[in-house]
C-alpha cells in the first residue's frame, strides 16, 4: 500500500471504529478499491491508534473506575464491561484463524447486507420496546450486561459496526442514547486492549517491517478517532441514530450498484 492509502485507512479505521457505520465495512470497501485485496494486519495494528482515542477521551472516566475499585470497592461497573467483553473475546479467540482466512469476512456482499439490516434497525430503534430504564451501564443487571456483549460479539461481522450492535443494544435495555454510547465505547477497550497485546505477541516481525506505514496508519486513526467519539457522544446527547441507518441504507445501495457492475 501507499503511504496515501495508509492515511486513508487510518482516517477510516478512527472515525467509523466510533461513529456506528461499521469499521469493517468500511475498510473492507476501501482495502478493495485501494489495493485490491484485504490486509488484515494492517488493520488490527492500527486498532492501537482508535484505543488510544478512547482512553484519552474517557481517562477521567477510566480513572474513577480505577479509584471504585481499589478504593471505594465498588465493582458493579468493572463487572459489567468485563460481562460484556467475553463474548466477543472469546469468539474471537477462538474463531481469528477463520476470520482472518474466510472470504465471508472480506466479501462486500456481507458489508452491503449487514449495513442495510442494523441500517434498518436504527431507524426504526425509537419505535421499538425497550425495558426498563437503567441510570447508566453501571445499574446494568448481569444478564443485560451479557446481552450487550452478544451484540458486541454479532458485531465480528463485517458491515455490522461494534458501536452501532452494542449502542442499539444499551438503548433496547434500558439506556439513554448517550449512556449508551459511553458504556459501549468503555465496553469496548477489553477488547481493543485483548487485539492489541495479540498483534504484538504475535506479530513482531510484521511491525518492523512496516513500522514506518504503521506509525502514519495509527497516527490517523487516533486523531480521527479523538474527532468521532467526541462528535457522536455530543450528537447523541440530543439525537437518536436515525441518520447513521439512512447513511448505512445509502452506502449498502452504492455497494450493490458496484457490484452489479463488475
Amino acid at each position: 500500500m501507499s503511504f496515501l492509502d495508509n492515511i486513508i485507512l487510518g482516517l477510516i479505521q478512527g472515525l467509523t471504529e466510533f461513529i456506528p457505520i461499521s469499521s469493517s465495512g468500511h475498510l473492507v470497501v476501501a482495502q478493495n478499491f485501494l489495493s485490491g485485496a484485504s490486509n488484515h494486519l494492517f488493520l488490527e495494528w492500527i486498532n492501537i491508534g482508535t484505543m488510544l482515542a478512547l482512553v484519552v477521551y474517557f481517562w477521567r472516566k477510566i480513572i474513577k473506575i480505577l479509584v471504585d475499585i481499589t478504593k471505594n470497592k465498588r465493582y458493579r461497573l468493572a463487572r459489567n464491561i468485563l460481562l460484556t467483553s467475553i463474548p466477543a473475546g472469546i469468539v474471537g479467540y477462538l474463531a481469528a484463524d477463520f476470520i482472518e482466512g474466510s472470504s465471508f469476512f472480506g466479501s462486500m456482499t456481507v458489508v452491503a447486507v449487514m449495513l442495510a439490516v442494523v441500517g434498518v434497525v436504527m431507524i426504526v430503534l425509537e419505535k421499538l420496546p425497550r425495558a426498563s430504564e437503567m441510570k447508566n451501564g453501571e445499574a446494568l443487571t448481569i444478564p443485560r450486561a451479557i446481552a450487550i456483549g452478544i451484540a458486541q460479539m454479532i458485531a465480528l461481522i463485517p458491515g455490522t459496526s461494534r458501536s452501532g450492535s452494542t449502542i442499539i443494544a444499551g438503548r433496547l435495555l434500558g439506556l439513554s442514547a448517550k449512556e449508551a454510547a459511553e458504556y459501549s465505547f468503555l465496553a469496548s477497550l477489553p477488547i481493543m486492549a485483548g487485539v492489541t497485546v495479540k498483534v504484538f505477541l504475535h506479530d513482531q516481525t510484521y511491525l518492523i517491517n512496516n513500522l514506518g506505514p504503521l506509525l502514519v496508519g495509527n497516527l490517523a486513526a487516533f486523531i480521527s478517532g479523538l474527532i468521532a467519539v467526541g462528535f457522536l457522544m455530543n450528537y447523541l446527547s440530543n439525537h437518536t441514530l436515525a441518520l447513521f441507518g439512512w447513511y448505512r441504507l445509502a452506502l449498502a445501495s452504492v455497494i450493490v450498484c458496484i457490484l452489479l457492475l463488475q
